[in-house]
């Protein structure tokens, strides 16, 4: 399904950590999106193994704590009302993962708008992040405000500029 109903955006090297690349999986209705890590984020690479993933971004922000409440708020298609939701900037953090090598990432939101959810399965299974990334392993789900979900994906890369970044890095290696 994320494949056919969602278009892929890329924000590469985020506050200019190398490699530190996201994914935001923006819905055909041009609303919902589901933030993710990119195929070449270090977690993702081979060897990597998820110690620790932890939605508490500061003593007094849980994104755990992010209550959403309003019509139709789980069919993600129909979300009206929404109450209660996180705003986020582009460079809110969502979360911190730390790997077994002892390295910590911080994951950001990269785009605009109100914290749906977080997934809290990833908790529980931090494997899922880097086996399915793109659909059982998501980090966030952000809504953009209506009048902003035209530009949100400018700053953002196309899956062909990604891979030109990609083939970039590969050369200069």
């Amino acid at each position: 399904g994320a494949e056919r109903y969602f278009t892929r955006w890329y924000k590469p090297d985020v506050k200019g950590r190398p490699c530190e690349d996201f994914c935001v999986l923006q819905h055909s209705n041009r609303r919902i999106c589901v933030i993710t890590l990119a195929e070449a984020h270090p977690l993702l690479q081979s060897g990597k193994t998820i110690k620790n993933i932890n939605y508490q971004i500061s003593a007094n922000c849980s994104r755990l704590q992010n209550k959403v409440s309003g019509k139709s708020k789980r069919t993600c298609l129909f979300i009206f009302q929404m109450q209660g939701a996180q705003f986020l900037t582009e460079l809110a953090p969502l979360c911190r993962i730390s790997s077994s090598d002892g390295e910590e990432y911080t994951i950001y939101s990269c785009i605009r708008g109100r914290l749906i959810e977080v997934n809290e399965n990833i908790l529980s299974n931090p494997a899922l992040l880097q086996e399915k990334p793109s659909t059982e392993g998501y980090i966030a789900v952000v809504l953009p405000k209506f009048e902003e979900s035209k530009s949100i994906t400018q700053g953002l890369l196309t899956q062909k500029e990604y891979e030109e970044v990609l083939l970039k890095r590969r050369c200069s290696a």
